[in-house]
């Protein structure tokens, strides 16, 4: 398995790594990721908030399940997991206290004793970052976590908290219909040699071409309410994923491997994370990492996908705020 760095901190894992953000807690999701970590693959994504329970006001589910898989298997994994939200409608809470509780909550949850990578998940408004990473520095001090990031932070944000304390990651969605990281907040990462763990990488499954109506969706999938999968935005949509299937044909691979392959090529210190509760779907997806893209052929993927070429938000109104 081919690694990367993330950070200038030491931190190595596998070029790819495992969303685990969808998988039910079930023996199939167990399987998966033993299957995933027997493939190579060293990085596991979750968080407190993931699970079928979070709606009902419950945390950790997920976390657990992630916990039971790689029970006895600790030492070959590298786990992340993020705090800071709150409630479904998407509150946020960064004070030091909270982080303070909320680790602990974690690893209980993971059955662990320390995180490799914690996440703010989503930045407090009313908190100081500083305050915030100050928190999470002790984390790292005390030996509950090695390493720390942000999600969906702004350059001021990832300037300001990697003032406090060296970030290793920052995770956000990044795929080839969601280029927005690319004006910004890329080019403060390469500068502050931060790592980049992209989620979302085939644009919440519509690159796999796996989806050609709201019908391919169960009826209670989150999905159904994202502004990319509705009406005219729906159909503007499926026509570039059309493009980039017959552009795969050509290359002699899947739609997902070439948009994960598009993804590795944009930079060294970028580790996406794929999400999936398949194997098969794992070792498809891995198939990206033998896929060597030409400047040309990065080109011609340019005019079909180029920035801003997905119709509608990354999110519902309520989300994006």
């Amino acid at each position: 398995m081919a690694q990367r760095k993330l950070g200038r901190l030491g931190l190595e894992v596998s070029a790819l790594g495992l969303g685990t953000m969808m998988m039910p807690d079930n023996d199939e999701s167990v399987r998966t990721i033993h299957g995933a970590l027997d493939l190579g693959v060293t990085l596991f994504d979750t968080a407190d908030i993931y699970g079928d329970g979070f709606m009902k006001g419950e945390f950790g589910g997920n976390e657990r399940m992630v916990g039971r898989a790689l029970k006895g298997r600790r030492d070959r994994a590298v786990i992340a997991t993020k705090f800071g939200i709150v409630s479904p409608e998407m509150k946020t809470q960064g004070h030091p206290a909270y982080v303070k509780k909320s680790v602990d909550a974690s690893l209980l949850q993971l059955g662990i004793d320390y995180i490799d990578v914690y996440y703010q998940h989503r930045i407090d408004p009313y908190t100081p970052i500083e305050e915030t990473v100050g928190a999470m520095a002790e984390l790292v001090q005390a030996g509950k976590v090695r390493y720390i990031g942000l999600s969906e932070a702004t350059p001021d944000q990832i300037r300001r908290a990697h003032a406090v304390h060296p970030l290793t990651a920052v995770e956000t969605e990044y795929s080839l219909w969601s280029r927005e990281v690319e004006d910004e907040v890329l080019p403060v990462l390469q500068e502050l040699g931060i790592g980049f763990v992209p989620y979302s990488p085939l644009g919440r499954g519509f690159l796999t071409g796996q989806i050609r109506t709201l019908d391919d969706l169960p009826e209670n999938d989150y999905r159904r309410f994202f502004p990319r999968f509705q009406g005219d935005n729906f159909v503007k949509n499926l026509e570039v994923v059309v493009l980039i299937e017959k552009f795969a044909a050509r290359k002699g691979c899947t739609p997902s491997q070439l948009a994960l392959a598009w993804l590795l090529a944009q930079s060294e210190q970028l580790v996406p994370i794929p999400g999936t509760k398949r194997l098969d779907r794992v070792k498809e997806n891995l198939g990206a990492l033998e896929i060597t893209l030409s400047a040309e052929e990065l080109a011609d993927i340019e005019r079909i996908s180029p920035k801003e070429v997905a119709a509608g938000e990354r999110y519902p109104t309520f989300m994006q705020s």
